[in-house]
């Protein structure tokens, strides 16, 4: 049976907005003022190829449509050719290969068809939705040294409180924290 992890680039005061800057967010790009390091690097590496496939919300969704399938690599190799999931109402014809278009309701279902992670990167607002049902498994967050003060934050309102378990604990790079979070 897989799991549902959930995989952010978040800033210590708990934004996610455009770490990368592709979104043209005035605080965009934030996430690659940091080094990772050789370690942060490999977590990432390490995530990707353990996972069995995507699971996104249609504005990460269309982000990554764009960006990887011209990219090289076993990172963007893995990207291209694992399964696909995107969950929206509005999108009827995905051009990345091996997507599939669902609804929030059809994510348990997830869980029975792959036996590997299930992996949620961005999407704040899918997250949330997620997080709301208790359909998060696991959350691995790598916390980049920034305050941001504003933007897109990965939590609002949940209908109930949610238990976590701190599994891993770990600093890379220019003090970027990576950690792991089991769902109880």
């Amino acid at each position: 049976m897989g799991k549902i992890v959930v995989t952010e680039f978040i800033s210590v005061d708990g934004y996610v907005q455009d770490p990368g800057g592709s979104e043209s967010h005035p605080r965009g790009g934030w996430a690659f003022k940091y080094e990772r390091g050789a370690e942060g690097d490999q977590f990432k590496l390490d995530e990707a190829m353990s996972s069995d496939a995507l699971l996104l919300g249609r504005t990460t969704y269309e982000g990554f449509a764009e960006a990887w399938p011209s990219r090289e690599g076993d990172f963007a190799d893995k990207f291209n050719t694992m399964p696909k999931y995107v969950v929206s109402s509005t999108l009827s014809d995905p051009e990345w290969n091996n997507t599939t278009v669902i609804s929030v309701d059809d994510v348990a279902q997830l869980k029975d068809r792959h036996d590997g992670d299930i992996a949620v990167h961005g999407s704040a607002s899918l997250v949330r939705a997620l997080a709301d049902a208790g359909l998060v498994d696991e959350y691995r967050l790598m916390v980049f040294p920034t305050l941001l003060g504003g933007g897109l934050q990965l939590f609002g309102e949940l209908s109930d409180a949610a238990s976590l378990t701190l599994t891993k604990a770990q600093t890379v790079g220019d003090g970027v924290q990576i950690l792991v979070y089991e769902s109880n």
